[in-house]
């Protein structure tokens, strides 16, 4: 079944709010770090672990959800 722009759109609109809410994560992971202290490198690898914990996390929850509505 070939997939519609409509579906598309809507993926990418999905994938669009994953990146926006794991960017939003890693900001403040990294704000919640420097305020306890952390050195500036330390408060960057705590922001780039949470975000890619959080978009590894929003992407599965996208792909098991398009893969449900698919089938």
């Amino acid at each position: 079944m070939p997939l519609s722009l409509t579906s598309l759109t809507l993926f990418a609109l999905a994938l669009l709010a994953a990146i926006l809410l794991a960017l939003l994560a890693a900001v403040g992971a990294g704000l919640l770090a420097r305020a306890d202290g952390a050195s500036l490198p330390a408060a960057l690898l705590r922001a780039g672990v949470a975000f890619g914990g959080t978009f590894t996390l929003l992407t599965a929850v996208l792909a098991l959800g398009i893969s449900a509505l698919t089938q």
